[in-house]
């Protein structure tokens, strides 16, 4: 697998709402990132590749591919019988956290559908628990599906429990969500484990440049933490 995590930037927002709406179209209204970008409070990442693909606009092609040949058409980049290949990246999946005081609250993690069971998910799990960690978050919660058994599996798998039920909470067909929560971050067990995962993930997955870019301090320096 050759995707790496980074920042979100506002040049992602259409790629990620395309995920969004793909991964929950029930979901009113949708959340405005754009707007959230903004805030000091929220911090997203995302899963990108690079893709080699031919400028001219195709009728029957749609989404990313489509928006991407356009605009390049508009700004100058290409003229629509330039055939040449251009190196673009391609958003494949986007997780965000809300993180107050020492919390950090999972709000989104989604992988575009044709590109799920590659790991994607996982290496966002891990990223934004790493980003979470250089924020000075002590602990991690969130909420999932009662019926999103592999989620279920792989949270707990990283350390989370659930801790309670909120009754009726998805609007789309009442379902329940289950709540669940890390210990603290900085827990000697915590602090054990977490490395262990991530050597078992890399032995999984392969070498990836993905994690090597997480630099803390760069993030943070990039958009400084809300102030306590």
């Amino acid at each position: 697998m050759s995707c790496y995590v980074r920042p979100m930037c506002k040049e992602d927002v259409p790629q990620v709402k395309e995920i969004d709406r793909e991964a929950f179209p029930t979901q009113f209204p949708a959340p405005d990132y754009q707007r959230e970008l903004q805030d000091r409070i929220s911090h997203h990442i995302v899963a990108c590749d690079e893709v080699r693909i031919m400028p001219a606009v195709k009728a029957e092609e749609k989404g990313f591919l489509k928006f991407v040949r356009r605009i390049m058409q508009l700004f100058g980049g290409t003229h629509p019988d330039d055939n040449r290949p251009v190196e673009l990246e391609r958003v494949l999946g986007f997780a965000s956290i809300w993180v107050m005081a020492d919390e950090a609250h999972l709000t989104n993690i989604a992988v575009r559908q044709s590109h799920r069971r590659q790991g994607i998910g996982e290496l966002l799990l891990i990223s934004i628990i790493e980003l979470a960690t250089g924020l000075k978050a002590d602990f991690f919660t969130l909420e999932v599906r009662a019926s999103n058994i592999p989620a279920h599996e792989l949270y707990k798998k990283y350390g989370f429990t659930q801790v309670g039920l909120r009754r009726g909470y998805y609007t789309d067909n009442r379902e329940d969500a289950v709540v669940m929560s890390t210990e603290s971050l900085s827990s000697p067990s915590f602090r054990e484990r977490f490395p262990q995962l991530k050597e078992a993930y890399l032995r999984r997955y392969g070498s990836l440049n993905s994690l090597s870019l997480w630099n803390k301090n760069r993030y943070v320096s990039a958009k400084p933490p809300p102030a306590a």
